[in-house]
């Protein structure tokens, strides 16, 4: 049984117990034990690397709205290109550092 945090809205919601008022719970996942040796293969190349490789639509869309609470949180518009948002982000890590 794997067990990790997990949104009851997202695509581990069947296996989402005692979700809180955010709808975030337990996830409590059966460990998958392959059949047979094609099994075996099948689950084998089931990984993180192969997932973010493939990018499905569910976890594509997740990151977006990830990124797009990030921006939000910190008053910046969701247009800013990646050189703008690493100047930002250093700006951010150097006020921060000096205020220590």
């Amino acid at each position: 049984m794997l067990t990790f945090p997990g949104s009851a809205d997202g695509p581990w919601s069947r296996y989402v117990s005692e979700a809180n008022a955010d709808g975030i719970g337990t996830v409590r996942y059966p460990r998958t034990i392959p059949a047979d040796a094609t099994a075996a293969k099948k689950l084998a190349k089931r990984t993180l690397t192969n997932l973010y490789n493939e990018r499905p639509t569910w976890l594509d869309l997740a990151h977006k709205r990830l990124d797009e609470a990030v921006f939000a949180a910190y008053g910046w518009p969701t247009t800013l290109s990646d050189e703008d948002l690493l100047s930002r982000l250093l700006v951010l890590n150097l006020e921060r550092a000096a205020a220590k």
